[in-house]
């Protein structure tokens, strides 16, 4: 786990002054001294579509009732009381001082509250009554832009908001503000379109490369059509983003820019089924991307490079917490990348949700079953793959013995809602105030994957202990250790696949009809080698973790068996080296100069050159966590990565034709100028600075 950073969460509090905590405390009108067991000091925070109730415990408490009761502006009952909470020890990781999140209401009516203790069955007096009024929709009705409202919210919670109804208000966004700009990222099955928001301030970057700059965080909000909860919460978000004045808002969007997928599964929402149109789940093909939908997602995360993410769920056990939260958690996930989610998640959201009194735990709690392992086709897992620091949110689907009130449809929806509300702004408070410690865990992330030591897990998840034990969760995810059978010790350097593999026709899509492993590849954004043999898909890159899932032969959920290829080149070798087909170097050391012929493609790792490389009309050159004891000059070449290299001298690469997959140039230490010049595609780093001892010149002015 990575360290706790108590001063970092502090900037977080700071930075949490409005939006989710609106109103300061209203405390219990004064009266005689308290009974015996009575509770005492209590206070309602009202915030976006939820009141938290804080309070002194009582001695020999084992949990509490909280009783809302509708009043009007005299504070005159206007309905009955109704125990709408239940406090229990397990819903916070600091039990001295109990808050509970009370949502289930329609925001901006009025409302009378009072705590009673109960020890086992008996019920202590109640606490005095504490009347206010709960925060309206955000936005001011008179305010153009703020006066947008979904047709969740007009509908009081009693309908969801169409597909046509979302995208006239999304677009209703993009039109009245400078901040938004909605972008389509595909289609669906039945030809809805998939939009997505990008958030900026003052304005959006203009181009994916420039938003992926800005060290941008996804959402997203609909993967399961019959789970729209999380949906309305963005959506609503979306319009505070746009408009709001308040200076949390424009600061976080002036350091990120935030991507808001309202909808990936439109045909699933339009007919309330969890999978799509084609009757698939969406979030068991992130990683095949089988279907149109998911193939524009991670075609996203491709071209934006979020660097952190939320991926929005409802969750059937009624005994679970109201936020069940899991990072990525599969083996082979870099350990960095896991780090941080599991810091945002028990070093932030925990603790966040203590405070406003929101019941976050890991998903699974409570007697939640087998669920939260370690498929990699689950978009938790495969944005961990991705480098990606990332949690999935589950919202509790009923209200469960803990909110008893919920049998009114309502009620339930607007909890659901409004605690993923709640969720996504502390997210992107996380990010402002980790957006450091979240870029190394990305760049270690990135070197370690590329460097492809250490072995691979085809399926296995890291262990989910309670934090801390048995708090928040009682029942924390159950263990999955990878089989034997399931573990590959010694990694190869490659994979290569026939043109058949690669580019032959598949059944594995919509109606039959499936994209090719080349258009899927592509997708992800791996580098290809193309030879006269076949095509090589070389691990040492930053999604080393997810190559295996797909192309190998142990795979659970491949795409084809591709050819292990291993290194053809280890130890010392001195003299020159002529590289012509194939070359695969690994832990060696080559003492001359290396020559890639026309045609021809070296992959190099844990390798030392002691002299310059050079490459023109190679087929490829795949460089990481290496040293060049000299110049590099790549000219005319197809597939280009070189990560965590040092070079003693100049770079160079000039005229490459590498396609919509860009050569790849993160993370080294050049002692001598770079110089980019004419390259199809211009190079990218990733995020990840290369630190050059030169000018830096061209198409890598800014690498």
């Amino acid at each position: 786990m990575r360290h706790q950073r108590p001063l970092a969460i502090a900037v977080a509090t700071l930075l949490t002054l409005t939006l989710t905590l609106t109103t300061a405390p209203t405390p219990a009108n004064a009266q005689s001294a308290a009974a015996p067991n009575q509770v005492t000091n209590l206070t309602i925070r009202q915030a976006d579509g939820y009141a938290t109730l804080a309070w002194q415990p009582v001695d020999g408490a084992t949990d509490y009732q909280i009783e809302r009761t509708a009043v009007d502006a005299t504070g005159t009952p206007t309905g009955a009381p109704t125990i709408v909470g239940i406090w229990r020890p397990n819903r916070q990781i600091n039990q001295q001082a109990p808050t509970f999140a009370d949502a289930g209401f329609n925001p901006g009516d009025t409302f009378q509250w009072r705590v009673r203790a109960r020890a086992g069955t008996t019920e202590q007096p109640y606490s005095d009554p504490v009347v206010a009024t709960t925060t309206a929709p955000w936005g001011n009705p008179d305010t153009p832009g703020e006066q947008l409202r979904t047709q969740w919210e007009t509908a009081h919670a009693a309908q969801y908001t169409s597909d046509t109804d979302e995208y006239a208000y999304t677009a209703a966004i993009d039109a009245l503000s400078d901040r938004v700009r909605v972008v389509e990222l595909g289609r669906t099955v039945q030809n809805r379109p998939i939009n997505m928001l990008v958030i900026g301030y003052p304005t959006p970057a203009t181009t994916p490369e420039a938003v992926a700059a800005t060290a941008p965080v996804a959402i997203n909000c609909n993967v399961h059509g019959n789970e729209p909860g999380d949906r309305e919460a963005c959506l609503i978000m979306a319009r505070q983003l746009a408009f709001s004045t308040d200076p949390r808002i424009t600061d976080l969007l002036s350091h990120t820019t935030v991507l808001i997928v309202p909808t990936i599964n439109g045909d699933g929402r339009a007919n309330n089924t969890r999978g799509n149109s084609t009757g698939q789940d969406l979030n068991r093909d992130y990683s095949l991307i089988r279907q149109p939908e998911t193939a524009a997602y991670i075609k996203m995360v491709r071209d934006y490079r979020p660097v952190a993410g939320y991926d929005g769920h409802e969750f059937g056990n009624s005994r679970a917490g109201d936020l069940p939260m899991l990072p990525p958690r599969h083996q082979n996930v870099a350990q960095p990348i896991f780090d941080q989610s599991q810091d945002m998640i028990e070093g932030h959201m925990y603790t966040k949700g203590a405070e406003a009194g929101w019941w976050a735990c890991p998903y699974g709690c409570e007697g939640g079953g087998n669920v939260g392992l370690s498929e990699e086709t689950i978009l938790r897992n495969t944005l961990g793959l991705k480098n990606v620091a990332n949690s999935l949110l589950e919202l509790r689907s009923s209200g469960g013995q803990t909110r008893p009130d919920e049998g009114n449809t309502a009620n339930n929806r607007r909890r659901k809602t409004y605690s993923a509300l709640w969720t996504f702004h502390q997210f992107l408070d996380y990010h402002r105030a980790d957006r450091n410690d979240i870029l190394t865990s990305r760049a270690e992330s990135i070197e370690i994957q590329a460097a492809n030591t250490g072995r691979l897990v085809f399926r296995g998840s890291r262990p989910i202990p309670a934090h801390p034990a048995p708090h928040p969760g009682d029942s924390p995810p159950p263990l999955d250790a990878p089989r034997a059978d399931l573990i590959l010790d010694n990694a190869p350097c490659a994979y290569k696949l026939t043109d058949e593999q690669y580019n032959g026709a598949r059944t594995d899509g919509p109606a039959g009809v499936g994209t090719t492993v080349a258009q899927r590849i592509a997708a992800h954004g791996w580098q290809v080698i193309k030879t006269n043999d076949g095509y090589y898909v070389p691990l040492n890159q930053p999604e080393r973790g997810l190559i295996p899932l797909l192309l190998d032969t142990q795979g659970v959920e491949k795409l084809t068996d591709g050819e292990r290829v291993y290194p053809t080149l280890t130890g010392r070798r001195n003299g020159p080296l002529t590289v012509t087909g194939f070359t695969c170097a690994a832990d060696a050391t080559i003492n001359g100069p290396v020559t890639v012929q026309p045609g021809a493609a070296l992959v190099a790792t844990a390798t030392t050159i002691s002299g310059p490389v050079s490459a023109n009309r190679a087929a490829g050159v795949v460089l990481a966590d290496s040293t060049v004891n000299g110049p590099l000059q790549i000219t005319t070449t197809n597939a280009i990565s070189i990560i965590d290299v040092t070079i003693a001298g100049p770079a160079s690469l000039t005229g490459n034709t590498t396609g919509t997959t860009a050569a790849l140039l993160a993370g080294n230490t050049i002692r001598g100028p770079l110089n980019c010049t004419a390259n199809s595609t211009a190079p990218t780093n990733l995020g990840v600075a290369n630190t050059v001892h030169g000018p830096r010149t061209n198409q890598c002015a800014a690498l």
